[in-house]
């Protein structure tokens, strides 16, 4: 699913950054894409998945 309609980012490419690259917040997201930097309405989206993915990894390290 597109959480970012203006660049094009996936909630897919949102939890391989969390997964693969330890990425832990929108500041993060930002650095590697273009995640909210027109309209900002996927920011919240993006923040929820972050969460939900950190902690997935969290109890698959447990």
């Amino acid at each position: 699913m597109y959480v970012c309609l203006c660049h094009g980012v996936s909630d897919k490419k949102i939890r391989k950054l969390v997964s693969e690259q330890g990425v832990t917040d929108i500041k993060g997201i930002k650095k590697c894409t273009a995640l909210g930097t027109q309209c900002g309405k996927c920011i919240r989206m993006a923040k929820d998945i972050i969460n939900e993915s950190a902690v997935v990894l969290y109890k698959q390290a447990s």
